[in-house]
């Protein structure tokens, strides 16, 4: 008897421990027609879930719920009692009738006016700066964040493809999401802890890492940054949260009323503080807004907790859907502290409800506040990088001691799934695979060849033209690494090299030593700001498809060294030497010039075809918020765009190393991308440039046009190369991306989410007489003193891979000139 009684003790403990409540289903009108954003929650919690435009939900909740309340404006709220523990593909009908006596009816777009939900987000505006951290000027807190990968939809038809086979052993992580759920298989999982310090007199704010895992390959350093930068911080008082370089409306932002309809649903004590529940929805489709709901403070008009939902048709691509969740932490009365903030992204090539894809998830968590400590103004300066290869050394006992939140079963899964995988050989041939298409190049064992996409390229001087390439690579952190190639062109007959070398001497302040050694045939005048790197090589000098002839190249030969130092982050200084030599690779185009003008005696004058020239210049960059990874020679961004300035001066030596010409050239450039908020991203680049002395065509400052059918930044769309040379120039460049604002307001042009750009580009220049003097070229000098403009309209993400953009020259315009073009680009952009 006792063994019974004990034994049903355990059951009973047994069956609450693992207690949940899982329901799922549509809710639909007396027409059968899906109701969207209605609220579903479990009666007497704050659990809750706004549906989708299908009309679909799915609420689970860790405790026994009994029952499930239904309700959206205008239709008469239904409590349904749940029999079973699990009940999904429910199927619920909302009649229209009358509403409970204390809710009040709108349409399905809520007014504006007398509507109490409006009167506490008013108030909500009214308090906001004197929330959270804001209150205090000075703030400590430690930092724990997760993010994990999870391959979701997963069904039997899936675990039984050929690709899996082998790695079948997978599959027994499979889980259910709680916020969608769908099946997912965790397959990847890094941690992180750290500390926050923020100063809001100085506008300072600084992290630092204690501690890294993760279920690790090479990459995942690269991956972590990537992935942590798509989920950069944001605060949900803001008026526009960024999310993938896009702008979404906070429901808590001024502009909110314009884009959402609000309903006060509910009101309850949340850890034994009175709050007012608020349902969101957006007022139109295909706009970066969210659904969800809050639960906002009757005295401080904190927030206590949120949930923001992007609704599927918003326009972004790659993306089903983006879940988040904050929970605030009460400190004392009058101060709400954010202590958890949860984000899931459903990552898909499509957004049908049934398509497979992958779970990027983040959880970060934060306690232990010390606040109004104050610390010197350089603890606040950024470190260049960090070193400390202790971060990513700590034993299990230390995580175990100091992670936040244990991790569940799945979550410690994962660790052991990946080591295993790691000796498959199949997963490795996979893996491999992924990396040669992420990063160009086919690694050799220490050796990596490509890039591929440079392998096969045509001009009218060469012809067809192969290229075969590669460089060194141990890891993304080597502090040396050597590149080279080879090309022959079929029309030329002749074979082109270059090599160059990297070697990080000091990796504190990042002194870095380049050499390189380049011949080969160039489009110069592709743009203002040449670069001395011998790798590099501009798409007009290759481009398979042209319009027009692309003849006007030159054969280069260039030998360069430099030094390059990052006194502070983001900001480098390079001190260069280089020596070049110039000639026309083409018969129909010359670059010759005057050494010694015609005169009476000699009425030919004395010209030279060859430019050979040392030159030595000094660079200055700063990145202003430029994100980047790795530790090594060569470091890859993670975050863009961003704002950069760049200045150049350069000087020319006569007769060193038989040098034929004495000059100074000053070059400044400067890009900034402006958020404009619910309008889209505007950016703006300037250069301005100007060369002292008496220098030919071969080292003017040409104007850089595009005679490809691509789009290529810094360029002029309807300028042939060489149409304008100066040397003293000014441009700018204005981009603006409405990001689809107009097209979703426009019927049967919502669903393709198209986006919409305009551009304005302008340059202005002069050349000296001097310099027009020594021209025996037979190219007829031209510079846009009159300021030569051009303007563009385009539409983008067509297929989402795909931008057409449509060009009308502004002025200089003559019968043999380019006054319309169409140009396209490629790209995988959110």
């Amino acid at each position: 008897m006792k063994d019974k009684i004990f034994l049903g003790l355990l059951l009973l403990i047994v069956s609450f421990s693992f207690a949940q409540t899982k329901v799922s289903g549509v809710v639909l009108d007396e027409k059968n027609k899906p109701v969207a954003y209605a609220n579903v929650a479990f009666v007497g919690t704050s659990e809750g879930i706004v549906t989708n435009e299908d009309g679909r939900f799915y609420l689970e909740s860790e405790g026994i719920r009994k029952t499930l309340q239904v309700s959206f404006i205008g239709y008469t709220t239904q409590d349904i009692n749940l029999e079973k523990a699990v009940t999904y593909n429910m199927k619920v009908i909302l009649s229209s009738g009358e509403e409970l006596a204390e809710v009040k009816i709108y349409n399905a777009k809520t007014s504006k006016k007398n509507n109490p939900a409006i009167d506490i987000l008013r108030k909500i505006w009214e308090r906001k700066r004197q929330n959270g951290l804001r209150q205090f000027k000075q703030y400590e807190m430690e930092k724990y964040e997760k993010l994990e990968f999870d391959m979701n939809t997963i069904d039997s038809a899936f675990m039984k493809r050929k690709i899996f086979k082998g790695m079948e052993f997978i599959f027994n992580s499979v889980d259910t999401s709680r916020i969608t759920g769908k099946t997912y298989l965790p397959i990847f999982i890094n941690e992180a802890i750290g500390r926050v310090y923020g100063d809001n007199v100085r506008g300072k704010v600084k992290e630092t890492l204690e501690a890294n895992k993760n279920s690790g390959f090479s990459g995942n350093q690269q991956i972590t940054s990537y992935v942590s930068d798509l989920y950069a911080d944001y605060d949900i008082y803001d008026n526009y949260l960024k999310f993938f370089d896009k702008a979404f409306t906070s429901p808590l932002s001024r502009t909110g009323i314009d884009v959402y309809n609000y309903v006060l649903a509910d009101s309850s004590f949340i850890e034994n503080k009175w709050c007012y529940n608020i349902v969101y929805y957006p007022r139109r489709k295909s706009e970066l807004t969210f659904k969800g709901d809050f639960w906002v403070n009757d005295t401080t008009w904190a927030i206590k907790k949120i949930n923001l939902e992007v609704t599927k048709s918003a326009n972004i691509n790659w993306v089903k859907e983006i879940y988040i969740e904050q929970d605030f932490d009460v400190l004392n009365d009058s101060v709400f502290l954010l202590k958890r903030d949860y984000i899931m992204t459903d990552f898909a090539i499509s957004k049908k409800e049934d398509s497979k894809g992958i779970y990027g998830k983040r959880t970060t968590m934060f306690r232990n506040h010390i606040f109004d400590k104050e610390r010197p103004e350089d603890f606040y300066k950024p470190e260049i990088q960090n070193t400390d290869p202790e971060v990513y050394l700590k034993p299990d006992e230390y995580w175990e001691e100091n992670r936040f939140e244990h991790l569940n079963k799945d979550e410690k899964g994962v660790y052991k799934m990946l080591d295993v995988l790691q000796t498959n050989k199949k997963f490795l041939r996979i893996y491999d695979l992924v990396q040669i298409i992420g990063s160009g190049y086919i690694n050799y064992g220490g050796i990596d060849v490509g890039p591929l996409l440079s392998t096969i390229g045509y001009n009218e001087v060469e012809g067809l033209r192969l290229r075969v390439g590669g460089r060194t690579y141990f890891g993304e952190n080597d502090p040396w690494r050597v590149q080279g190639y080879t090309a022959y062109g079929f029309k030329d007959n002749k074979f082109k090299y270059g090599i160059s070398g990297k070697w990080m001497v000091e990796p504190k302040s990042r002194l870095i030593l380049s050499f390189g050694n380049r011949r080969d045939v160039e489009q110069i005048g592709a743009s203002f700001t040449e670069s001395n790197d011998v790798m590099s090589r501009s798409f007009a000098s290759s481009s398979l498809f042209t319009a027009g002839n692309n003849g006007k190249l030159t054969n280069v030969s260039l030998t360069s060294f430099s030094a390059q130092v990052e006194p502070a982050k983001n900001f480098t200084i390079q001190a260069g030497l280089s020596y070049r030599t110039l000639i026309s690779a083409s018969e129909e185009f010359s670059m010759d010039y005057y050494t010694a003008l015609p005169t009476t005696i000699n009425p030919l004058g004395e010209i030279q075809s060859r430019v050979k020239q040392s030159e030595v210049n000094l660079q200055l960059d700063y990145s202003f918020t430029r994100k980047t990874v790795g530790s090594g020679v060569e470091r890859r961004t993670t975050n863009r765009p961003y704002a950069e300035l760049f200045l150049n001066f350069s000087h020319g030596f006569k007769d060193v190393w038989d040098s034929d010409f004495d000059y100074n050239k000053v070059q400044l450039y400067y890009r900034q991308p402006l958020n404009m908020g619910g309008i889209g991203r505007l950016d703006v680049t300037t250069e301005l440039g100007k060369t002292f002395g008496e220098v030919p065509l071969a080292l003017l400052s040409i104007v850089p046009g595009n005679q490809t059918y691509w789009t290529i930044p810094g360029t002029f769309n309807l300028l042939d190369f060489y149409e304008f040379q100066t040397d003293t120039y000014a441009t700018i460049q204005l981009q603006h991306n409405f990001g689809g604002r107009i097209f979703s307001r426009i019927p049967f042009l919502r669903k393709l989410n198209w986006r919409e750009t305009v551009g304005f580009k302008g340059v202005y220049g002069t050349i000296s007489d001097k310099n027009r003097a020594i021209n025996a070229s037979g190219l007829l000098y031209r510079a846009p003193e009159d300021f030569y403009y051009e303007y563009n309209a385009g539409i983008g993400n067509i297929f989402k891979v795909l931008k057409i953009e449509f060009a009308w020259r502004g002025n200089y315009i003559t019968p043999n000139t380019n006054n319309f073009g169409v140009k396209a680009s490629f790209g995988i952009k959110f």
